[in-house]
């Protein structure tokens, strides 16, 4: 079987990428995801407020801080430093990376919010050696101050500087919570993005109704999550949106993986479910993904990449279906 397919013109052996998460910030997992088959890596996020608290927090424990009272503008001098210190340990890193998986992609992961700082961030990735870059760009849409063309503009403007200052294929993983979906996508696209990847997974609170606190445990996705990018993916593709879509939250099995393949999806990225499973699991999806392909009789994956949308309208079994009956045959 040829499970090979590609990611913004990236070749990838197969199409399980993993996703950006704490098992891609160290170099002893990566080095496990590689070994059991991983077709490439999403480096753990480097977060625009990471590096500012980082570099606050260091200045407040300076001995000298009483004197930045009385010269103010050498605090910003300071914190500047500190945050280029940062980003040179993160740079390091994406060095350390890309030789250990020589053939295997390495895309970089920048979460932030202001357009502001990340075009120069950008280019010392790109110059690291990132095969690619992930702009995960998390502007929540609770502000009454923001309207929602405000923050699809503050989108527009982090993917157009960035895109001025580097020559690898950008990304942009999304949240759903869009008034139109379709038309940021379409708007990101027009900027230059190459692929999408859909959805951005939020913290999830819970209560604890015996406390009555709020719980700060992470919870893993799961498999019935796996409906809400397929829908999306299976819409754009059939409205042939010009660029390559990847499925993330909800892909546990290989069944996840053949669903959003046939909906279109170029590739998928796993991460809860190497949490729930161990990263070994990544053995376990690919030979499934191999033997239904067998199964099918199918030789390749672009055989039957979409074919889902070769027997339904798009409009009707992705966007009404819950509302009528019909007879697709």
């Amino acid at each position: 079987m040829d499970l090979s397919t590609s990611y913004m013109g990236i070749k990838l052996k197969n199409p399980l990428i993993i996703s950006s998460s704490r098992i891609t910030g160290e170099i002893r997992t990566i080095e496990q995801c590689l070994r059991h088959g991983a077709s490439a890596i999403v480096l753990k996020s480097v977060f625009e407020e990471q590096l500012t608290l980082q570099a606050e927090s260091k200045l407040r424990q300076s001995k000298d801080n009483d004197a930045f009272y009385w010269f103010p503008e050498a605090k910003d001098v300071i914190v500047k430093l500190s945050k280029e210190a940062h980003l040179e340990q993160y740079l390091k890193f994406v060095e350390n990376v890309k030789r250990i998986s020589v053939d295997v992609p390495v895309i970089s992961s920048i979460n932030c919010h202001t357009a502001e700082g990340w075009p120069t961030y950008a280019k010392k990735i790109e110059e690291a050696g990132a095969n690619a870059l992930e702009l995960n760009i998390s502007i929540f849409p609770f502000n009454n101050s923001l309207t929602c063309s405000q923050i699809e503009k503050r989108y527009l403007e982090i993917v157009e500087n960035v895109q001025r200052e580097v020559n690898i294929p950008v990304s942009v993983k999304l949240s759903p919570y869009f008034t139109n979906l379709c038309t940021i996508a379409s708007d990101l696209v027009n900027a230059g993005v190459k692929g999408l990847v859909l959805f951005n997974r939020f913290f999830r609170p819970d209560i604890d109704v015996d406390t009555m606190k709020v719980i700060t445990e992470e919870q893993w996705s799961t498999p019935e999550e796996l409906n809400v990018p397929l829908r999306w993916i299976a819409l754009m593709t059939g409205n042939n949106l010009n660029c390559d879509l990847v499925a993330s939250t909800g892909v546990h099995y290989h069944t996840g993986v053949v669903k959003q393949l046939l909906a279109g999806a170029k590739a998928v990225q796993l991460c809860s479910t190497l949490y729930i499973n161990g990263i070994p699991f990544i053995n376990n999806i690919l030979q499934g993904l191999e033997n239904w392909m067998k199964e099918h009789k199918f030789e390749n994956i672009d055989q039957f990449r979409g074919k889902a949308l070769d027997y339904q309208t798009t409009e009707a079994s992705f966007e009404r279906i819950q509302y009528m009956k019909r007879n697709f045959d």
